[in-house]
């Protein structure tokens, strides 16, 4: 009862979606004394996971095709709980995925799972799995049932406090239509800078003002372009977007303003621009930087007043479109050497948006990177893929010049490479530093182990001068030198270091936190 009351008091809390879905499942692991616990979220014809506990951290950017996991189609097929006793033949989806056994088979285990609803439909599931036998009890079982009906509640109030945002956003709406206010982050990402980027964007989103997004080449500025859409009051209009550095400067007048028959040779009927089109709703103009300088006189004449004019048509039409612009340039440079119109510029970049590169978004890479597995996992028909505890160093330490486009690009090309080199799809893959590829992914890894040996022998240093120290900060020391070196024996794995310290993982974590240990981890 205390462990229901727990996630009741979570829920009237002003938490974050995110840090409340984390707490549930982790008080479900407790109360079942299992190891590891899922919640998914259904989308389309996947499961997506929303928090969990006891897998990898790039699990969570996994994205689990129901058709080709038996096991969550059993789960979605009933609306009372499933339970799979070990020795089950059904392959489980989290095979290779649990922290402490990185690319290992799942052990003989016990399952259980249940289908979530929210106002009669079905929302998604939570899966509960342990690894000491028959772990779970006939009455277990009548505990999920009751738990589920919690977490539903849960699911509710978060979907409640969305819609409660929205109808603020939409404001001006008739009415609101459900089923848009809950569509799912296609953005991959638990970092504090990225989650300051997707709050500023949902509130530049409000203002109808011109947006204008910078980033790096392969940061995913048309993600972010689909999200302030999403967000915005033009919710319901259509999304256009045009690369402008692939309109030819003879076409792109035509593609962006339209024209009427007879313009010119080919013209046989008159055409809709890409601006015209997108009426309503918002127009997304990828690398505007690449604008030939004539249509950018035209395009501010659309900014100013409202208002486009057809080729060949002598009366402007008004138009309603929001703009979201994005460019890999600095626009300034640009301004200054003439090739980009300063009034034009401005006009744009009411407010702009900087897209941090992956290399700013720590761990960040490994969600994705998990992402991208699942979807190689697929396309090469695997009963599983994963990174080793090396490769997984090695992404997090990599500069990525070519962001989540080349990461996307590397993870696919290793799996490629593996399965080329004999790899059997019916074991766990385990993709090393070596199929990866990057450029001195070696010297990284060794870099981290070489800091991590430098850290250890500081603390020994202090140590030996333990007639300066009070008992508790020799204790302290002592404890940091321990975890530093068992950090270093398992490469950074916290759930082998609980297990060979004897210590819960929490317990662990919150001392590593005390010691000043957890960030630099």
């Amino acid at each position: 009862m205390n462990a229901e009351l727990s996630l009741i008091a979570d829920m009237i809390a002003d938490l974050p979606r995110a840090v409340r879905a984390q707490r549930m499942v982790r008080s479900i692991r407790d109360q079942f004394n299992c190891h590891a616990v899922g919640l998914l979220r259904l989308e389309g014809d996947t499961l997506a996971p929303v928090a969990f506990e006891g897998l990898t951290r790039e699990a969570i950017g996994r994205r689990f095709v129901i058709a080709q996991h038996p096991r969550l189609v059993s789960i979605l097929s009933t609306r009372t709980p499933v339970r799979f006793l070990p020795g089950n033949p059904l392959p489980d989806p989290y095979d290779g995925l649990l922290d402490d056994r990185v690319g290992e088979p799942l052990p003989v285990h016990d399952c259980l799972g249940m289908s979530l609803h929210l106002e009669g439909h079905l929302w998604g599931a939570l899966t509960l799995d342990a690894f000491e036998g028959k772990s779970f009890k006939a009455t277990d079982i009548e505990r999920l049932s009751a738990f589920a009906l919690v977490v539903e509640a849960a699911v509710r109030v978060s979907r409640l406090e969305e819609e409660n945002r929205s109808l603020r956003l939409f404001r001006g709406s008739d009415s609101i239509d459900r089923s848009t206010v809950s569509v799912p982050d296609e953005i991959l990402g638990q970092s504090a800078v990225i989650q300051a980027v997707l709050r500023e964007l949902d509130v530049a989103a409000e203002s109808d003002l011109p947006i204008l997004l910078l980033g790096e080449t392969g940061v995913g500025k048309d993600l972010f372009a689909q999200r302030v859409h999403r967000q915005s009051l033009r919710h319901r209009g259509p999304l256009v977007q045009v690369n402008c550095a692939a309109l030819p400067e003879s076409l792109a007048e035509s593609e962006l303003f339209g024209h009427i028959k007879g313009t010119f040779s080919g013209a046989t009927a008159d055409r809709v621009g890409r601006i015209e089109a997108a009426e309503g709703g918002t127009l997304f103009m990828d690398e505007v930087g690449e604008l030939p300088l004539s249509i950018q006189a035209k395009l501010l004449r659309t900014l100013q007043n409202g208002e486009i004019q057809r080729l060949g048509e002598d009366t402007p039409r008004k138009v309603n479109v929001r703009f979201v612009s994005a460019t890999n340039r600095q626009l300034q440079e640009s301004v200054r050497a003439g090739r980009f119109r300063a009034d034009l510029y401005h006009r744009l970049s009411v407010y702009p948006v900087h897209i941090p590169p992956l290399r700013e978004r720590g761990t960040d890479v490994l969600i994705l990177a998990g992402r991208f597995l699942e979807i190689n996992r697929s396309r090469l028909g695997l009963r599983s893929i994963r990174l080793s505890e090396r490769s997984e160093i090695a992404l997090c330490r990599y500069d990525w010049p070519g962001n989540v486009r080349e990461l996307e690009h590397v993870i696919s090309r290793a799996a490629l490479r593996a399965v080329s080199r004999g790899a059997d799809r019916n074991d766990i893959l385990t993709l090393e530093p070596e199929l990866l590829l990057l450029e001195n992914s070696d010297r990284v890894i060794v870099h981290a182990s070489s800091k991590l040996e430098s850290d250890i022998s500081d603390q020994e240093q202090k140590l030996s001068s333990h007639e300066t120290l009070s008992m508790r900060q020799a204790t302290e020391l002592f404890q940091r030198q321990l975890i530093q070196r068992e950090l270093a024996r398992f490469q950074g794995n916290w759930a082998k270091v609980s297990r060979s310290l004897g210590i819960d993982t929490s317990n662990l974590h919150k001392l590593a936190k005390r010691l000043g240990l957890k960030d630099a981890s």
